[in-house]
């Protein structure tokens, strides 16, 4: 079952056409996984305080839709597949049951050194309730 996060869109992430800027998708894709990250208690500062700091690797985003001002969307996350030093998530960004956006990402798990390190087995326990 995904993680669900829900947003509304506010006038500074339009573009020109009044329509949600492609870079504003990837901070919403961005605000969802952290949530759940939260909601788990496995948040970026706690990680921190175990040396673990989580990096983007790999980051691909299909657009299919367009979203507008004021337009209250939901972001749907799930973790796909944890590996020894990575997890795979899929996201997808609807406004009601209409999917606006998908995105698949990889965030490898490091060091504060920016040294690849094993996924601690915490939080490997934490997302596996949004394992999909």
């Amino acid at each position: 079952m995904p993680f669900v996060t829900s947003l509304r869109v506010r006038f500074y992430e339009l573009d020109p056409y009044d329509h949600v800027n492609h870079a504003a998708y990837v901070q919403y894709f961005e605000v969802a996984r952290i949530e759940l990250l939260e909601s788990v208690g496995m948040g970026l500062t706690e990680l921190k305080a175990q040396g673990i700091h989580l990096v983007v690797t790999e980051l691909h985003t299909r657009f299919l839709r367009s979203a507008g001002s004021g337009d209250v969307l939901s972001i749907d996350t799930e973790v796909a597949e944890i590996r020894r030093v990575s997890t795979r998530w899929r996201q997808r960004l609807r406004r009601e049951s209409e999917v606006l956006a998908e995105q698949e990402i990889v965030v490898a798990a490091t060091t504060t050194a920016g040294r690849p390190t094993r996924v601690p087995e915490m939080l490997i326990e934490a997302l596996s309730r949004y394992a999909g």
